[in-house]
């Protein structure tokens, strides 16, 4: 019986490794993205503010934050990966900025 399980562990890891790396992280990502924005609508209809639209990042963006509501959780991916915040501005208006990333398991050169 422990052989078994043994195998059965090692396939789902050989199988979630080829699926990482045939772009799940993609798909990971892409949930990320949409879980965050069903949390944030969620958020803004119990405290009675507008759902925030999701604006992408550019050098130079004047970024009145306040107070951070949330943000997506980093991954263990290596690359430049998609992030959100969602914070309140000084007006106490809700807003969604979208940003790219370096994931957190990159190699150091050094």
């Amino acid at each position: 019986m422990r052989i078994l399980n043994t195998g059965i562990a090692i396939a789902m890891a050989a199988v979630s490794s080829f699926a990482m790396a045939e772009g799940g992280g993609d798909r990971i990502h892409a949930r990320m993205m949409q879980e965050n924005q069903q949390t944030m609508e969620q958020y803004a209809t119990e405290n009675g503010k507008a759902v925030p639209e999701v604006v992408h990042y550019k050098y130079g963006l004047n970024l009145d934050v306040a107070k951070v509501i949330s943000m997506t959780p980093s991954t263990r991916d290596c690359g430049v990966i998609p992030s959100r915040m969602t914070y309140e501005d000084s007006s106490g208006k809700l807003n969604t900025v979208e940003y790219q990333v370096l994931g957190i398991n990159c190699p150091h050169g050094g």
